[in-house]
């Protein structure tokens, strides 16, 4: 079998599908990535299209909500009419640009399914092109099935172009939602989320167990790179007091803005969350779905600061399920990394949730689902 792989751009949407393409090609079955860029992919060991080659992918998202009519609040608006509205225009002109050459591949390929990343419109136009099943891949906790077809919906152009009027005949869904999270249905096949955060020559101190609390803080890969950094001053500054330690997981991003890190804060660079997650007791992030389902499956408390996007949804539900809490950057204090760090409520709910998703379907038991589709 042969599965296409389209996936919209950024690592928070390509990185959880990547466990899915090595379980179908340890299976014996052929997989090709189509997404913009698709550095890290090609990184994963996957062959990658690159469906956007010299297109700024950042200034097509900043142009698009532009031209959105109305402004929009991600603190309140995500799960709302006006959210599927504003994301929906968002992604059909991000998807758009990755369109003809997605086609293009998929033609000369030929694969037998397609399987998408759920905010990608290309995935379901190129399938319903082609006359082969599509699989949504989802990658948090918003209901995400009504927003891919806003998605679709506003691909108009797109589809005219490429003879496509409606979602392929067989389509169905990945879950990698923990049940327990959600207050809503699991949409099609639920699936243990199994973090891929790209790979890493390790530093020893890594994998040793740290004498008191270690606290991994996390901004993702998109937030250190447009001016978020600075969002972390105040829990450094609190840092400085607490007798834990705090490794600042931030990627590329330079930790100077920051001023004079405390002796027991660490500037780690880039260190994949699945392999420093371990020997941690919490982790402080921004709420990404990836950032939060890594947490999950590492059984460790989460402290969410939220910024934008989807953020604020996966930062409710981990307060609602009690296994995490919630603040704005700049109301971080030593009570609340303490209460983060001690309260046996958060510990004892996080140790639930990871042993809920142990008992999930893993990627590997979904091959022979995704195989009876072709």
């Amino acid at each position: 079998m042969r599965a296409l792989f389209a996936t919209s751009p950024g690592l928070g949407h390509v990185f959880p599908t990547i466990s899915l393409a090595h379980a179908l090609r340890a299976a014996g079955h052929e997989v090709l990535m189509a997404t913009a860029g698709g550095k890290e992919a090609a990184n994963a060991g996957l062959h990658v299209v690159d469906t956007a080659p010299g297109v700024d992918i950042g200034a097509v998202f900043q142009q698009a909500a532009s031209e959105q009519p109305e402004e929009f609040d991600y603190s309140t608006d995500v799960d709302t009419e006006k959210g599927l509205e504003f994301v929906g225009a968002i992604f059909a002109k991000l998807s758009g640009v990755s369109v003809d050459l997605t086609v293009s591949a998929a033609e000369s390929w030929r694969p037998d399914v397609v399987v998408y990343s759920s905010m990608e419109g290309t995935g379901p136009l190129v399938a319903a092109k082609l006359g082969v099943p599509a699989v949504s891949h989802g990658f948090g906790f918003a209901d995400e099935a009504p927003m891919t077809e806003a998605i679709f919906k506003k691909m108009v152009e797109e589809r005219e172009r490429h003879g496509v009027q409606g979602f392929p005949e067989v389509r169905e869904s990945i879950d990698v939602a923990p049940p327990s999270m959600v207050d809503r249905p699991v949409r099609g096949w639920p699936m243990r989320y199994v973090p891929y955060n790209g790979g890493g020559v390790l530093p020893e101190w890594v994998l040793e167990r740290p004498a008191r609390p270690r606290v991994a803080v996390t901004l993702g890969s998109v937030l250190t790179q447009v001016g978020a950094l600075t969002s972390l001053t105040k829990l450094v500054d609190v840092a400085r007091h607490l007798d834990a330690e705090f490794v600042l997981a931030l990627g590329d991003a330079d930790p100077s803005p920051l001023g004079e890190l405390p002796d027991n804060v660490r500037a780690a660079g880039w260190v994949p969350l699945s392999a420093l997650l371990p020997t941690c007791a919490a982790l402080v992030h921004h709420g990404g779905a990836g950032s939060t389902l890594t947490a999950i499956d590492a059984g460790v408390t989460q402290l969410v600061l939220p910024h934008g996007a989807d953020q604020y949804v996966n930062a409710d539900a981990v307060v609602r399920r009690g296994l995490g809490l919630r603040s704005e950057p700049d109301q971080v204090d030593a009570e609340l990394i303490d209460r983060l760090l001690t309260d046996p409520g958060l510990g004892r709910a996080a140790s639930e949730v990871a042993d809920e998703i142990a008992t999930l379907p893993t990627p590997a038991d979904l091959v022979p689902k995704i195989a009876g589709l072709a």
